[in-house]
């Protein structure tokens, strides 16, 4: 897995990206923050693809995406065929988009997960290995090339 940690977070979800890129920078990760960088509204698009665009062309690269329910930023990463981003907002589903998905981005709802939750689940993301199995073979079949 790749040290380096792409991250993008729209508006409502700045502050908790600011608390995530110093809990992963204190860790030992290179965190190359997209931004935003205010709680100025803008558009999770800007901010989405760019974190969504650095996995897909990085194997083994794990990245963050941010905004207020989580959704649309996660939409917007999956647009990107190399990109399996899964929306999380408890501890279980992280681990089973890692084990059983290989989630390769974790989507995040800022304004419905506490910050203690949200580091727990970042922790989770970068400590669960895809189990492989029968679940690469699911996982092949996701891209639409």
């Amino acid at each position: 897995m790749s040290k380096i940690v792409p991250i993008g977070a729209d508006h409502a979800g700045f502050q908790l990206k600011k608390k995530i890129v110093k809990s992963l920078q204190d860790k030992g990760f290179d965190v190359q923050d997209y931004g935003c960088d205010s709680d100025a509204s803008i558009d999770y698009p800007d901010y989405g693809h760019p974190v969504a665009s650095m996995v897909e062309k990085n194997e083994g690269m794990l990245g963050i995406v941010i905004c207020g329910s989580g959704n649309g930023i996660n939409m917007t990463a999956n647009k990107h065929q190399g990109v399996r981003s899964a929306l999380c907002w408890n501890k279980e589903l992280v681990a089973l988009a890692r084990e059983h998905n290989n989630a390769n981005v974790l989507a995040l709802p800022a304004r419905f997960i506490s910050e203690e939750n949200a580091l727990e689940m970042v922790e989770v993301f970068f400590t669960t290995p895809f189990e492989g199995g029968r679940h690469k073979r699911r996982v092949d079949k996701i891209p639409c090339n």
